[in-house]
């Protein structure tokens, strides 16, 4: 029943916590969520204000994002549903410095909830005898190719080349990319797009040039390309095969042309 929905404000050194219970329609929480964070963060002079929810409410969602609330995490297998099985709790939040109204408040809600991937940045050297540089890393069996993963803001190409002078210690400039590839879940890791860059051959000089990083990197490998296949992920192995074929800019998924 409506008169049965409460909702309750708990605040403790600028930071409140927002709860509810009972039964309401849609429209009813919405108005109360946007109520209680109003006067919470504008009339009571809360900085933070906080709410949970499972995973599963659907109408607590999207009470909580028209209420300009942003999410901030998942908490895993955090809260018994009425069937006594666990289910993950969401955490959001909403700043009293937060933009709520206007494009930007929508914008800033809808770019916490919706799906992000990873970029991944990596490049393509080669020596005067035509072997390819790979990277025997500390962390996992297979070797790749120079490079990792892009940062917040940063365009794939700059994130290589960042990652080239952490990695192997020399600068590079990077064009255009040789493969952009859609990369299935792999090892833990959920899917990514990857950029490959042609770095050139590199010479004897800048090959010497090249120093270890204290971590991560275990040793540099050149090998050539009958070599490769022993030590790469069989997707890496196809798109190196590809690539080295003929040297020209593809979009593939899973390391596969499309038809």
């Amino acid at each position: 029943m409506d008169d049965a929905f409460e909702i309750k404000l708990t605040v403790n050194d600028g930071i409140g916590i927002l709860e509810w219970a009972g039964q309401t329609d849609q429209a009813t929480l919405d108005r109360g969520v946007s109520l209680a964070a109003d006067d919470a963060l504008i009339g009571r002079g809360v900085d933070r204000l906080e709410v949970q929810i499972p995973a599963d409410d659907q109408m607590a969602m999207r009470a909580l994002h028209r209420a300009r609330f942003r999410r901030e995490g998942r908490r895993r297998k955090a809260v018994r549903g009425p069937d006594g099985s666990w289910r993950d709790v969401l955490v959001y939040a909403r700043l009293a410095i937060d933009q709520v109204y206007g494009p930007d408040g929508f914008s800033g809600v809808m770019n916490t909830v919706l799906p992000t991937h990873r970029i991944i940045g990596h490049v393509l050297f080669r020596d005067e005898a035509g072997r390819i540089l790979l990277v025997e890393t500390t962390y996992k069996d297979d070797w790749e190719l120079p490079g990792g993963v892009v940062e917040p803001n940063e365009p794939p190409r700059v994130g290589a080349e960042r990652e080239v002078l952490e990695e192997l210690g020399i600068h590079v400039r990077l064009n255009q990319p040789l493969v952009v590839d859609w990369m299935p879940p792999y090892l833990g890791w959920d899917d990514a797009v990857e950029f490959i860059f042609d770095g050139g051959v590199l010479d004897q000089a800048t090959i010497a040039r090249m120093q270890l990083p204290e971590t991560e990197i275990r040793a540099f490998r050149w090998v050539f390309e009958d070599e490769m296949d022993a030590h790469i992920y069989s997707l890496s192995a196809r798109r190196l095969h590809r690539l080295l074929a003929g040297p020209t800019t593809i979009y593939t998924e899973d390391g596969r042309e499309l038809d």
